[in-house]
């Protein structure tokens, strides 16, 4: 949603009808996981994707059927059939897709203000009934307890308070799947299924050291989705102008500012200052957290010196084997933009429980089933 987020915004306060094809299920190898949006909109126009290109003309009509009337519902797709020309997905996977229209002022204003919470960075969870007991594409958007109201209803109250406590717990873990209830919540029955899709703020990355590594690190790092902040202790290295990509560049003591700050098991720390006087207190500041990944630039002769100065200051053997140093993954990297590639392969190797390898030396399923890896 987030990438096509200010085109929707844009219909909606345009008053434009649209549909929203959103990939509700996943299963075995897919190009995109659920969550994932297209939207075709009154005049015809395409926003996003949902598999790379292979269902997405067979969607287009379905998105332009519920824009003419027909109601909400759920498409399959399987291993397409090359001979038949048939809609399906060549990567030998099956995705469903729930396709419905946005196509009255009511509805819209509904996803409009779903989209400023979005758009604003709050966390919020999205359920919508996919089939069953209740009716399909009845949706209810749900706020952290205390955060503001639950809106919208599945159907009943039960089915309302049950899937607003499991979509607030899952809003929590950051995570986004199918949850089954009874018509009236019940747990562990199977007669209603609901997508619940949740909006977490954009994940972390933290680069200390304002130099031209951490330039092309902050653009890839926003490229991938992160909330990038470059934090340096030296004014003339630290601004605006030499970090332009960057949510916001931060002039102070690194292992200060990262004991002040909010860190999650979501977020990525990139240590480029490859200097003990600032490396070794902001590393065994990081080590204190739960960050998802902590890299760290320096030859290995650095890395070495580095891990005798992280022991004489008190970091255990399993403090340092969190450390991701020196940082990046082997790719022949020389300039700053090929060390942030390797910086950026790594984190993401790393999240999803990449091997690094080639994918033409392997064999088995390309994409990585499950979540991410337990942080390092």
């Amino acid at each position: 949603m987030r990438d096509i987020l200010s085109d929707l915004r844009a219909r909606c306060a345009d008053g434009v009808p649209f549909a929203l094809a959103t990939v509700v299920a996943v299963h075995g190898s897919a190009p995109r996981d659920p969550g994932a949006v297209m939207a075709v909109d009154a005049a015809g126009a395409v926003l996003g994707s949902v598999s790379g290109g292979c269902v997405e003309s067979d969607l287009y009509e379905a998105a332009r059927e519920v824009l003419a009337g027909a109601p909400p519902r759920v498409v399959a797709y399987g291993i397409s059939d090359d001979e038949a020309f048939g809609a399906g997905l060549t990567c030998g996977g099956t995705i469903e897709v729930l396709v419905r229209a946005y196509a009255t002022g009511a509805e819209r204003d509904r996803l409009a203000a779903l989209l400023e919470l979005i758009a604003a960075g709050r966390p919020v969870a999205e359920a919508t009934v996919l089939s069953g007991a209740a009716e399909t594409g009845a949706r209810m958007v749900v706020r952290p307890a205390g955060a503001g109201p639950t809106t919208g209803t599945l159907g009943s109250e039960g089915l309302d308070a049950a899937v607003t406590d499991d979509a607030r717990g899952l809003l929590a873990q950051g995570r986004t799947g199918v949850q089954r209830y009874g018509a009236s919540g019940q747990r562990r029955m199977q007669e209603v299924a609901v997508f619940v899709r949740t909006y977490a703020p954009p994940p972390r990355m933290l680069v200390f050291g304002a130099i031209d590594h951490a330039a092309a690190t902050a653009r890839i790092g926003a490229f991938l989705g992160y909330r990038v902040t470059v934090c340096d202790a030296r004014p003339a290295f630290a601004t605006r102008e030499r970090f332009p990509t960057a949510d916001e560049v931060v002039r102070a003591w690194p292992h200060t500012y990262l004991e002040s700050t909010e860190v999650d098991a979501r977020t990525a720390i990139c240590v480029l200052t490859h200097d003990p006087r600032f490396d070794v207190p902001l590393l065994v500041a990081a080590l204190r957290t739960p960050a998802a990944y902590i890299g760290v630039m320096g030859s290995r002769r650095t890395h070495h010196d580095r891990l005798a100065r992280l022991r004489a200051a008190g970091v255990d053997e399993a403090g340092l084997t969190r450390l991701a140093s020196p940082v990046g993954l082997d790719l022949g990297a020389r300039t700053p933009e090929e060390t942030a590639v390797s910086i950026a392969a790594e984190i993401v190797q790393h999240r999803w429980g990449g091997t690094g390898r080639p994918l033409g030396e392997l064999t088995g399923a390309i994409h990585h089933p499950g979540g991410p890896a337990p942080p390092r």
